[in-house]
């Protein structure tokens, strides 16, 4: 829905139950026409849209929000002066078809988001994604 429009992969780490990615935010995206005209804000909802797609981009899966214990928005990102930002999503898959997930997006020392959530995995799987040659 957002990749490779709202924002652009540019490097990923999956290892064990983690997943660290750099993006680069893409200022000149539509959305920040509406919020906010002349002081761009990357909304709270990309942010926790943005998690879902590099979970099931790394897992490959499809997986639908059950619920959120929290999503803490504690700065704001301003694409223009801060276009490149990391997320981190820490995750644990159930027997049950669920997965939980405790993520942040930050860079260096600032925090954007807190966010810990639950999915259930849908059916079927994503395809496999292309890492190029």
């Amino acid at each position: 829905m957002l990749a490779d429009d709202f924002y652009f992969l540019t490097d990923v780490l999956h290892r064990d139950d983690t997943i660290l990615a750099t993006l680069s935010l893409n200022p000149g995206h539509r959305i920040f026409e509406g919020h906010f005209p002349g002081q761009p804000v990357v909304p709270g909802v990309c942010m926790m849209q943005i998690m879902k797609e590099l979970l099931e981009r790394e897992k490959g899966i499809r997986i639908r929000l059950l619920d959120s214990e929290f999503a803490k928005f504690l700065s704001l990102i301003n694409p223009r002066e801060r276009p490149l930002v990391q997320a981190e999503i820490k995750y644990e898959m159930s027997p049950d078809g669920e997965i939980s997930i405790t993520a942040r997006m930050f860079w260096e020392n600032i925090t954007f988001l807190k966010y810990k959530a639950r999915f259930a995995i849908q059916i079927p799987p994503l395809p496999e994604h292309d890492d190029g040659p």
